[in-house]
């Protein structure tokens, strides 16, 4: 049995589905999320799954022989934090999430309340970063 990817890229809308948020906060966040992180990707937003927005993508494979496609890095407005996704495995991001502002990490996440609680600058280099380590790591995507 091969493994199905739950989080493919979709067609759907990210204007759609930001506005399908129900805090006004959090919507008038993910568009500024999206602007930020085009800006500094140069990717467009596409929609990954049903509530991640995601910018380029690559291709993974582990050793296990587990394989698929993801976003570079992306987000979602959740409805108790906004959820950042960076680089999974990229060791220099602990460090500069020392100067990122109010936030808490999960295994592959980085949550935020607000994009006012955090420093752009900081989230700039978080993004750039993760694009860095992922194109390094995956060369081939």
């Amino acid at each position: 049995m091969t493994y199905q990817q739950k989080t493919k890229e979709t067609d759907n809308s990210v204007v759609e589905f930001i506005e399908s948020v129900e805090s006004t906060k959090k919507r008038e966040d993910a568009y500024k999320l999206v602007d930020i992180f085009t800006e500094t990707t140069g990717y467009e937003a596409k929609m990954w799954g049903p509530s991640i927005i995601g910018f380029g993508s690559y291709h993974y494979k582990y050793e296990s022989g587990h394989e698929g496609v993801a976003p570079l890095v992306g987000f979602s407005p959740r409805k108790a934090k906004i959820s950042l996704y960076f680089a999974p495995g990229d060791t220099k991001r602990q460090e500069l999430l020392n100067n990122f502002g109010k936030h808490t990490t999960g295994k592959g996440c980085v949550y935020i309340n607000k994009v006012a609680d955090i420093d752009i600058a900081v989230l700039q280099t978080l993004i750039n970063q993760s694009v860095q380590f992922l194109q390094e790591t995956y060369p081939n995507s």
